[in-house]
């Protein structure tokens, strides 16, 4: 809403020229809080680390979900893989011819013994089948085929894996990580807790300031009229002075003081015009509007500053719960104390259960054949910590030695707070008495100068006396303009001490 605002000025000024940019808007107080929290840059960045805690809370509970992965590669190899050595190899290669060279060997030998032996010879001579066998087995030649299935065995031992192809697709599903998720999980709620926190103290602070600053600019505006209602009441002075001298019923000295003191209402009236031009500039520069900007606020037009309404005291300890103060302390040492079971987590074992679908190329199920093959694999893998120089165990006692910090800070705040609330209620008390003290000052100041200003007039009361009536008005005016601000700054913070600011995040 305050950018399409802008956006409006903006246009209109360039159509209409600056005369149309500065006119003069009337804000309330409420207008000036939200203008102030749509343009505070640290209250966006505030909501912006909201945003992301909310990220960081779903980002643990996925370590909750299984992680699936795949992964692919290509590898070249450059020489050859070899699963026998070169002699065996060879051995292979050249095995029918070894054979055959055996054989013919064995055929020899068995000719040469039948030819030495008569018996045998003539045994030989008379059996065409036996002639036939013998004959049969000499020309038969074994070392093509047997050469071939060696050099079958020694390309199968020796696989081509110049190009290798693999894939691999994981699922790894956490069992037990010593407690660690769960208690990351607390510690990210926590977190997130603890940046609204954070958030709501400034949005509160912002709030405050704004306050502040548009009571100030309603004291001080206050305080212009006032000035200008003396500098009134003293200029018509010296003119019934001035003809008082004349008649010879007031002196010249009574002139001369009436003008010096004319003098110096003119000048409290510049400066207090001054000073709320400068308390404006400060609003605006709050509330995200050119410092120049042309304001009025609704509470100027007040004959008087209006008193706050009373509100319900609250007790102490709801006071600490809407605290942010407190409440981002009492987070703090929560987050410490879970941070206690994170690191307490890596001195216990942890389980995983996996599961692996794997595929290559060359098939390693089916001799390194050029094609692509897969395979499932499950398991589960269990991790046990033994020793690693006791730095579990210091880390614990650091986290543990870091809740309690936070504990005792959140005590010190506790006590401060409730401190602070006392004071400010006190203080409420005291400035009720001040307000309705100087209501009752003003109201005889005034008839006081009513009083004096007729007696004036009627020639029974002299100069001196009506001035000094003026001087108590003038006074007993700004007493009560000061504590009625009082009250209402009071009750600013008193409000805020109390936890009575409510935030705007969901």
């Amino acid at each position: 809403m305050m950018k399409r605002t802008i956006g409006v000025i903006i246009l209109a000024a360039a159509m209409l020229g600056p005369a149309t940019l500065r006119a003069q808007q009337t804000l309330t107080l409420e207008d000036c809080r939200r203008m102030a929290i749509e343009n505070n840059k640290e209250l966006d960045q505030a909501r912006t680390k909201v945003e992301m805690s909310e990220y960081d809370k779903k980002i643990a509970f996925a370590n909750y979900l299984p992680n699936v992965s795949a992964t692919g590669a290509y590898l070249y190899n450059s020489g050859d893989v070899a699963l026998i050595g070169d002699d065996m190899s060879k051995a292979l290669t050249t095995s029918g011819t070894m054979l055959q060279a055996g054989l013919q060997q064995k055929m020899q030998t068995l000719q040469q013994a039948i030819a030495s032996n008569p018996a045998m010879a003539a045994e030989f001579m008379g059996s065409p089948l036996l002639q036939t066998l013998i004959g049969s087995l000499s020309q038969t030649d074994v070392s093509t085929a047997i050469n071939s299935i060696g050099t079958e065995l020694d390309n199968a031992l020796h696989p081509d894996l110049h190009n290798i192809f693999a894939g691999t697709v994981s699922v790894t599903q956490p069992v037990f990580m010593g407690g660690k998720i769960v208690a990351a999980n607390k510690i990210a709620r926590l977190a997130e807790e603890l940046s609204r926190a954070q958030y709501d103290q400034k949005y509160q602070e912002t709030l405050v300031t704004v306050d502040q600053d548009y009571w100030q600019v309603v004291s001080v505006a206050n305080k212009m009229k006032l000035a200008e209602a003396y500098s009134d009441l003293l200029h018509s002075l010296e003119k019934n002075v001035e003809i008082s001298v004349k008649e010879g019923v007031a002196t010249k000295s009574d002139e001369l003081q009436i003008k010096v003191k004319a003098n110096e209402a003119d000048m409290l009236r510049t400066k207090a015009t001054n000073g709320l031009h400068l308390a404006k500039m400060l609003l605006c520069k709050e509330i995200g509007l050119p410092l120049d900007s042309n304001i009025t606020l609704a509470d100027e037009s007040l004959d008087a500053i209006p008193a706050p309404a009373n509100g319900t005291d609250k007790d102490m300890e709801t006071i600490f719960n809407d605290r942010p103060e407190t409440r981002s302390l009492s987070l703090a040492s929560d987050i410490y104390r879970n941070k206690v079971n994170v690191v307490r987590a890596d001195m216990l074992p942890k389980v995983a259960a996996v599961a692996n679908y794997v595929v290559t190329n060359p098939n390693i199920q089916n001799g390194f054949d050029k094609s692509f093959k897969g395979f499932f694999t499950a398991g589960v893998v269990v991790n046990v910590p033994i020793f690693h120089g006791l730095e579990a165990q210091n880390k614990v006692r650091k986290a543990k030695a870091e809740a309690r910090l936070y504990d005792s800070r959140l005590e010190d705040a506790r006590n401060m707070i409730d401190l602070q609330v006392t004071k400010l209620r006190e203080e409420r008390d005291e400035a009720w008495e001040k307000y309705n003290m100087a209501g009752n000052n003003l109201s005889s100041a005034e008839e006081n100068l009513r009083t004096a200003t007729v007696g004036f007039e009627a020639g029974v009361i002299d100069a001196n006396t009506t001035l000094a009536a003026q001087t108590a008005w003038l006074q007993a005016h700004s007493e009560f303009i000061d504590a009625g601000i009082e009250l209402q700054m009071n009750s600013v913070n008193l409000m805020k001490a109390q936890g009575e600011y409510t935030s705007d995040i969901e």
